[in-house]
């Protein structure tokens, strides 16, 4: 597994990687993580950060014990601690003169469908923009019934509606062994896992570190989202300085191997979709650039059949009243109504609101759909 043919990865930090036993953020790893960050910018690889730390550092800030907080007392520690933690990563990240921004999600962030694609959207665009998103899981507002709870669930899915290629998490440990190595002497290191099956589930023993509130099972559980996504994940070490750069020399860790990739995994998620919202006609122009790789735009629209939203999977009927494939809408039909025929130029001036171009996008698209 070479990281560096990745176009996007993952890197997920827990709090007891980030923060030391007294509470202290870990500025001096953290720059050299910012350092491989860097790093891998220059090998023009897009990155992503799923970061813990909030709570940890707000608890310090407030003078507050984990163990004993509430779960609204949760939510006002890392309103305070948030601020904290970006802070420190702003001044870290500018060593390099890297832009950074913070992204907070929940649970249904990432679970809806539309939601999901409005987050991917807002991290395209500081992809554009050569800014690093730098995403937590919003402790401010999510309650006990839907909140992660850890990071490392957070950090798959987020690769997953990014389309990443690699997740790295950086660990306790080194990667997975078939029994705790701190507890037994005669545990063996996983080098690769193509499958996760009971043997696997019986070696994620699960440690919980005094900040982190996962261990080597939710890390399991997180495999399990990437590689349905075809997304590869890799857990390694994040207790030694240059942990990405250790990655690529070293190559010591688990490699959690995807059957698929997530380009396929995509599409063979929007073709098990059964009951479709609606469909979109389109003309021959359209038609045949589709069939080229080309996104639908919304000049190519003549009509629209069904109520759908943002988010839905839709047909795609030509002239003859042909099915070519399947796609999800980057539009309501009530949008579409209002654009179809229009170059995407006009788009904004007649919806009032900055829109993408593409009705649907080549990447959300399956074709030749019978």
């Amino acid at each position: 597994m070479n990281i560096l043919t990745s176009k996007l990865i993952v890197i997920k930090i827990g709090s007891s990687t980030l923060v030391d036993k007294t509470e202290n953020f870990k500025k001096d790893w953290i720059n050299k993580l910012i350092d491989d960050v860097h790093f891998l910018i220059n090998k023009k690889i897009k990155v992503i950060i799923v970061t813990s730390g909030a709570i940890a550092l707000g608890c310090k800030l407030l003078k507050k014990n984990k163990k004993n907080l509430k779960l609204k007392e949760y939510q006002a520690v890392a309103a305070v601690g948030q601020i904290e933690l970006m802070n420190l990563f702003k001044k870290s990240f500018l060593r390099k003169k890297i832009t950074v921004a913070q992204i907070l999600l929940t649970l249904e962030d990432t679970e809806n469908r539309r939601r999901s694609l409005n987050a991917k959207d807002t991290i395209t665009n500081l992809f554009m923009m050569n800014i690093v998103p730098i995403v937590n899981e919003n402790d401010t507002t999510a309650t006990s019934e839907i909140r992660y709870g850890d990071n490392d669930r957070l950090a798959a899915r987020v690769a997953q509606i990014t389309n990443a290629d690699t997740l790295i998490m950086l660990s306790d440990i080194d990667g997975l062994y078939s029994k705790n190595p701190n507890q037994f002497k005669d545990s063996t290191f996983i080098e690769k896992v193509t499958e996760i099956n009971k043997s696997i589930e019986l070696a994620a023993t699960k440690s919980i570190s005094d900040y982190g509130s996962g261990g080597m099972v939710t890390k399991i559980e997180a495999a399990k989202i990437c590689m349905d996504a075809g997304c590869n994940m890799l857990i390694s070490s994040g207790k030694i300085n240059n942990p990405i750069k250790h990655i690529v020399k070293n190559k010591k860790f688990t490699w959690f191997v995807p059957k698929i990739n997530s380009h396929n995994a995509k599409k063979k998620w929007i073709m098990g979709t059964i009951k479709t919202k609606g469909s979109i006609t389109v003309d021959n122009g359209a038609a045949k650039a589709l069939n080229n790789g080309k996104s639908l735009l919304p000049v190519g629209i003549t009509d629209i059949n069904g109520s759908f939203q943002r988010g839905d999977t839709v047909s795609i009927i030509d002239q003859e009243k042909n099915k070519i494939g399947l796609g999800v809408t980057s539009y309501s039909s009530e949008d579409i109504k209002k654009i179809k025929g229009l170059k995407s130029d006009q788009i904004n001036k007649v919806l009032g609101h900055s829109s993408r171009g593409e009705v649907i996008h080549i990447d959300n698209l399956v074709k030749d759909i019978k």
